[in-house]
C-alpha cells in the first residue's frame, strides 16, 4: 500500500517504535497448557525487522497490558530493553519513556489493536493499527497495515520506517555483500 506523502514526512521523523504485544506482535490468541503455562507465537520476520530498526538507531519498546514470561524472553532475544508489562496506562508509560529518551511524542510511531492502545495511538506522531483490530480502532489510526497482527504487520512497519528514513539500501547492502 502506498502511504500519503504527508504521512511519509511524519514517518521520517520517527525515533521510537512502540507497540503492543497481543494482537500486534502476536495474532492475539492466548494459548495455555494444562499446567497453566502460557504460550505465544511470534513471527520471525517481525523480530528481524525490530532488530533492523535497532541497528538503524531507532528505539523499540514493547508496552503490553498483560504480564508474560514469554514477552520477557522474546524481548531479551531481540535485545529490546524498553519493556513495559502489566501496563494499564500505556500513554503514561510512553510519555515517561519519551522523557527518558529525550524525544517528543511526535517522534513516536505506536501500533496497537484495542482500546487500551487508543490514547497512545491518538497522541503519537503516527498511530498505527492492524486490519484484525476492531473497526472502531481503524477510525482513530493514521495507518492500518496490510498484514495482520502476528502475521508480518510489525515487519511491514519496520520496513516502511527503514525505507522512508533512507536506511534500506544499507540494510540490503549488508545482506547482499555478506558472503562475497
Amino acid at each position: 500500500m502506498a502511504l500519503p506523502d504527508a504521512l511519509l514526512d511524519r514517518i521520517r521523523r520517527i525515533r521510537l517504535f512502540a507497540l503492543d504485544v497481543d494482537g500486534v506482535l502476536t495474532d492475539g490468541r492466548l494459548y495455555f497448557q494444562a499446567d497453566g503455562i502460557e504460550i505465544k507465537a511470534f513471527h520471525t520476520q517481525d523480530g528481524h525487522g525490530l532488530k533492523l530498526l535497532k541497528r538503524a538507531g531507532i528505539h523499540v519498546a514493547l508496552i503490553t497490558g498483560r504480564d508474560s514470561p514469554m514477552v520477557s524472553q522474546r524481548a531479551a532475544s531481540l535485545g529490546i530493553t524498553h519493556v513495559y508489562q502489566g501496563c494499564e496506562d500505556k500513554l503514561s508509560a510512553l510519555k515517561a519513556l519519551c522523557q527518558r529518551l529525550g524525544i517528543t511524542l511526535e517522534q513516536v510511531a505506536y501500533c496497537g489493536d484495542d482500546l487500551p492502545d487508543l490514547a497512545a495511538i491518538k497522541r503519537s506522531g503516527i498511530g498505527i493499527t492492524v486490519p484484525n483490530a476492531p473497526d472502531y480502532m481503524h477510525t482513530h489510526a493514521d495507518w492500518i497495515t496490510d498484514r495482520l497482527g502476528g502475521h508480518g504487520a510489525v515487519r511491514e512497519i519496520c520496513d516502511t520506517l527503514l525505507t522512508s528514513q533512507g536506511h534500506w539500501d544499507a540494510v540490503m547492502d549488508t545482506y547482499l555483500h555478506r558472503h562475497v
